[in-house]
């Protein structure tokens, strides 16, 4: 069955915030680099979700969910740059899906619906970071991302080792050099 993909704005953030909440811990917990290391309590899990809703009431933050009737999940953020010079560019964020629906086709929903949304926003180039040798990368070379390097022990892990990362980006349409 295919999940259910929704925009969250900041009202429905409020909404979610036990679901994303349960996300995010689950992904630290499973060993996934997205800003967090162990323990994570729920309380600073849900400061984090509340922390967004400034950034998607202003619109420089996209926030989708990906449910079903179990629940949320998976999630993806995209992050719109603002200045007039980089209004070309955005930056996924927190592609999280749930350690139980791993491998069921709902991070590839989640960005092909922000691939999209960007592609609407004239939004022609996507980048990310994830951790080098992670499953995630992996991911991300399946979905025609390609590698432009990475910074040796850029992150800590959520058990505590530093590791390096890596930078992905995606054209989605050139605009050239008159653009």
């Amino acid at each position: 069955m295919k999940p259910i993909i929704e925009r969250v704005d900041a009202p429905a953030l409020a909404a979610h915030r036990a679901g994303l909440t349960e996300l995010l811990i689950d992904a630290v917990e499973s060993g996934s680099s997205v800003g967090f290391v162990l323990p994570l309590p729920p309380e600073e899990a849900g400061e984090y979700w509340d922390g967004l809703a400034p950034s998607i009431t202003g619109g420089s933050r996209l926030l989708w969910v990906a449910r079903d009737a179990s629940g949320l999940l998976g999630t993806v953020q995209l992050e719109l740059t603002l200045k007039k010079n980089g209004v070309n560019r955005a930056e996924v964020q927190k592609l999280l899906v749930h350690t139980r629906v791993r491998r069921h086709g709902v991070a590839r929903a989640l960005m092909q619906t922000v691939e999209a949304r960007a592609r609407e926003l004239r939004r022609g180039l996507l980048f990310l970071d994830t951790e080098t040798g992670s499953a995630a990368e992996r991911f991300y070379q399946a979905l025609d991302y390609t590698c432009i390097g990475g910074l040796p022990e850029y992150a800590c892990s959520p058990r505590g080792e530093w590791r390096a990362n890596a930078i992905y980006y995606k054209t989605l349409f050139s605009r050239g050099a008159s653009a």
